[in-house]
């Protein structure tokens, strides 16, 4: 079975998820369960740190598809971090870009949102 952990740190009006290890069909019901408890604590600023993933399947990127409308509607969004090559050519092959504010840097993403919430 593939290995998978997902845990949450805040910063600033951030909650950010570092995820590590693969990301498929069998995995994918724990980040589900992560966002939807943010989501529930009404914690829709939402950072994804990619730095230690090393697979994500299409039930991965799923996961996310699946949140993005509700948290936006609630005010909040999702940005991605520290994506490793490999998986950011995948969301770039598949449009991601063009949904999602990805960033090389976590603190960037932070400060994105801290903006947002001072305007």
């Amino acid at each position: 079975m593939a290995s998978f952990n997902a845990s949450i740190r805040e910063s600033g009006t951030a909650n950010i998820i570092d995820i590590s290890g693969d990301l498929d069909a069998h995995t994918s019901i724990e980040l589900e369960r992560v966002i939807q408890g943010l989501i529930d604590k009404g914690r829709t600023n939402i950072i994804v740190n990619f730095s230690k993933l090393n697979y994500i399947s299409s039930a991965g990127l799923g996961v996310f598809m699946s949140f993005i409308d509700e948290v936006r509607s609630k005010g909040g969004d999702i940005k991605f971090t520290n994506m490793p090559n490999k998986i950011f050519q995948i969301f770039d092959l598949l449009g991601f870009p063009l949904l999602y504010e990805i960033y090389d840097d976590e603190h960037k993403a932070v400060e994105k949102f801290q903006t947002t919430a001072s305007s």
